[in-house]
């Protein structure tokens, strides 16, 4: 009976908290057991918690080579956990009783709710099943262009192959079974790095905007509005996310193009078709896909400073990946935008948005930036025998690529001692579930304060 009333008495926040674990722990189990490894010996359990952690994160840093380690069994298992991590396991579970014919209570719809990052409760059922039929039509649609893609080098081994790169993209997991040179022999394949770009852009951008550009379709045929009215009527949420995803894969195709150019360990050799293609993957993917068709040593400070910038900022609200968000990032830049012009209110497309939200991407990217330098710091200080072998650059990158779920990383991972090995999953753990997200779920307190009392007011000096 006490453990009964436990259970109800849990907060959705800390349901998808226990649900992630609970889907880390028992991946960790399946793939410590020997029918999972090549060599028919079980994995140290560290390095199969660290592989389900990555897994379940949609994030794709490795401590063993996914390819050559893992049995058919293996793989399946992580392809298994990748899909939990990027629908989540509450969605999952909503289709699983919808397909049973059991009733969604509403506990259930609450954890929905917040599992897809939505304000509000009505349609979540009907939601969760949208994003599983929506996601099922596109990672197929995705696996049979990446089989096509595949099938002159591997032959029957491309379905696979197309399907596990596939959902790994969609998910902006990161994990590839191509081997330790990911996907950088594919450079210059135009339907590969168009089907994977396509497919981490449409995994990131997240599920609601999705509905919306439905919905901006379906109300411009019947309505025979021009496509620059039909946008003008999506909600902010989606405008910011559409134009911000925009600008930052922009900016980042630009900026790898320049810089990397004349680079010979990464774009200088290159025809102009697959430094173009180069550029533009590496922008995509930097933000939270993990997968790379560039040598990422080699890139210039520069460029690996601007993939960190990219990987901390992820992608969008209710999607697969990772980051503080690009709407955190919009709405924080558009409030520092208000103060320099001496406004009381933070606008965009002729809105207004709410100082509670400005306030709460505050809390977002400061609690982010926490989470990073104590990771960094702890990295630094416990893996003494990685201090010489890896600059600071490559253990920073290495914590906000675990943070924003991204997967990338200049080789640190497979040395990392056990400590650090966990540290990362921590990270990566935090970073999935978002710092808002895990801050709530363990806070002693459930409600706002009752007090009334505003205490007075005092000037001080900022800036």
């Amino acid at each position: 009976m006490e453990q009964k009333r436990l259970a109800i008495n849990l907060k959705p926040t800390q349901i998808l908290v226990l649900g992630f674990l609970f889907a880390i722990v028992f991946g960790a189990m399946l793939l410590s057991l020997p029918i999972a490894s090549q060599d028919g010996k079980s994995i140290e359990f560290v390095d199969a918690l660290f592989t389900a952690t990555s897994a379940v994160c949609v994030t794709g840093l490795v401590v063993v080579n996914t390819l050559e380690h893992w049995t058919m069994f293996g793989k399946l298992v992580i392809l298994f956990l990748i899909q939990i991590g990027g629908l989540g396991f509450m969605t999952i579970t909503t289709t699983l009783f919808i397909i049973l014919g059991k009733k969604i209570r509403l506990k259930e719809r609450l954890i929905i709710q917040e599992a897809l990052n939505q304000y509000s409760l009505s349609g979540m059922v009907r939601l969760a099943k949208n994003v599983v039929l929506g996601t099922i039509m596109i990672e197929v649609i995705g696996a049979v262009l990446l089989v096509i893609s595949f099938y002159p080098k591997y032959g029957q081994d491309a379905i696979f192959m197309g399907i596990f790169h596939s959902v790994s993209a969609f998910c902006n997991a990161g994990f590839d079974i191509v081997g330790d040179s990911s996907l950088t022999g594919y450079v210059g394949h135009g339907l590969m790095n168009i089907t994977i770009m396509t497919l981490i852009v449409i995994g990131g951008i997240g599920f609601t905007v999705w509905i919306d550009y439905i919905k901006m379709f379906k109300e411009k045929k019947k309505y025979q509005l021009s496509y620059r009215r039909a946008f003008h009527r999506l909600p902010l949420h989606t405008k910011l996310v559409t134009s911000i995803t925009a600008s930052l894969i922009i900016i980042g195709f630009l900026f790898f193009f320049i810089v990397e150019a004349s680079n010979p360990a990464t774009l200088g050799n290159l025809s102009l078709k697959e430094k173009l293609l180069g550029s533009m993957f590496q922008s995509v993917t930097s933000r939270t896909a993990g997968f790379n068709t560039l040598n990422l040593p080699g890139m210039n400070d520069a460029s690996k400073f601007m993939t960190i910038i990219l990987m901390f900022i992820g992608g969008s609200p209710s999607g697969t990946a990772g980051g503080i968000k690009t709407v955190t990032f919009g709405v924080l830049f558009l409030a520092v935008v208000s103060v320099t012009r001496g406004r009381d209110d933070v606008e965009a497309y002729s809105k207004r948005i709410s100082w509670d939200i400005v306030k709460r991407a505050m809390a977002v990217m400061m609690i982010s930036i926490t989470v990073i330098i104590t990771s960094t710091m702890l990295l630094s200080l416990t893996q003494t025998s990685i201090s010489d072998k890896f600059a600071f650059m490559d253990i920073f990158f290495e914590a906000v690529s675990a943070f924003g779920t991204v997967g990338l990383s200049f080789g640190l991972t497979q040395s990392l001692t056990d400590i650090g090995k966990l540290i990362i999953c921590a990270t990566m753990f935090i970073g999935r579930l978002g710092p808002v997200t895990m801050m709530v779920a363990f806070s002693l307190r459930d409600k706002k304060s009752k007090c009334f009392i505003r205490r007075p007011e005092e000037k001080i000096m900022v800036g």
